[in-house]
């Protein structure tokens, strides 16, 4: 099991397929045990290199309150112990606001960058997700589920396009009550997210960037989309086909990805 030991506490990774090397930071709750990085389509052309993050998975819980400089300096310190001086980083919903701290605080680190379904923070923040907390369940589905895709039609024969077998696994995951280390996990992030806000910075981030976002995604509206492509001076906007899972929803989403990922440096 590898681990990196990481300001006294051990990070979990996993390092899977060949080519260009990408750092893979993923969203609010994940685990590695239940996104699969080693099915990743990114892996048939790029050594990509996915973590649980601080709080949940295989790695480390420490007690107390994160930040999201925590997150970025645990990315960084991750690329460090795997001798990894510089690689693209790709960032999902929350791992997309990692991936933006990342680029402020370690900007030398990161070759190109490509952030998902994600939002800047400030004025443009992505829903507040601790708001559903004190929902009553099935309401918190219902709002879940349409901040995933606006369409969400439970009465459909496709409810959310697109999505197929996954969207199984996701009214499953919004229904399921998660064990008490997994909430605990999911709200430090939540909390570190509430602080998120890199709206100021954006102009200084110049890494070659892509923003995909789905046009169909209220829980990262397209405005926020938007901004960081018209503040950041080297970043390009890309919609796909989809909500906030718009990678399994269109399928033009990964190539695209790829393409950038290994377009000239």
């Amino acid at each position: 099991m590898p681990t990196a030991a990481i300001d006294g506490i051990d990070i979990y990774y996993e390092v899977h397929g060949a080519g260009s090397r990408l750092l893979n930071i993923s969203g609010s709750g994940s685990d590695l045990r239940r996104t699969y990085p080693d099915r990743s389509p990114l892996n048939k052309r790029l050594e990509v290199l996915s973590y649980d993050q601080r709080g949940l998975g295989r790695s480390a819980k420490p007690d107390g309150e994160y930040t999201m400089a925590d997150y970025a300096d645990d990315a960084a310190a991750l690329l460090a112990h795997v001798g990894w001086d510089r690689c693209h980083v790709m960032g999902t919903s929350f791992g997309g606001m990692v991936a933006l701290n990342l680029a402020v605080r370690h900007p030398g680190v990161i070759g190109r960058l490509v952030v998902n379904c994600t939002s800047p923070g400030g004025a443009y923040s992505s829903f507040p997700l601790h708001d559903i907390a004190s929902m009553d369940p099935e309401d918190a589905f219902e709002l879940r589920m349409r901040l995933y895709d606006r369409r969400w039609d439970p009465a459909a024969a496709e409810p959310i396009p697109g999505l197929g077998v996954v969207y199984d696994a996701i009214v499953q995951q919004a229904r399921t009550t998660p064990a008490a280390d997994v909430a605990a996990g999911v709200a430090r992030q939540l909390g570190a997210r509430r602080g998120h806000d890199v709206v100021a910075h954006l102009p200084s981030i110049g890494h070659e960037t892509l923003v995909c976002a789905g046009v169909y995604d209220e829980l990262a509206p397209m405005i926020n989309a938007e901004v960081m492509a018209e503040q950041m001076p080297n970043a390009t906007l890309r919609t796909f086909d989809g909500g906030h899972f718009f990678p399994y929803q269109d399928r033009s989403a990964f190539p695209a990805i790829v393409e950038f990922v290994l377009g000239p440096d």
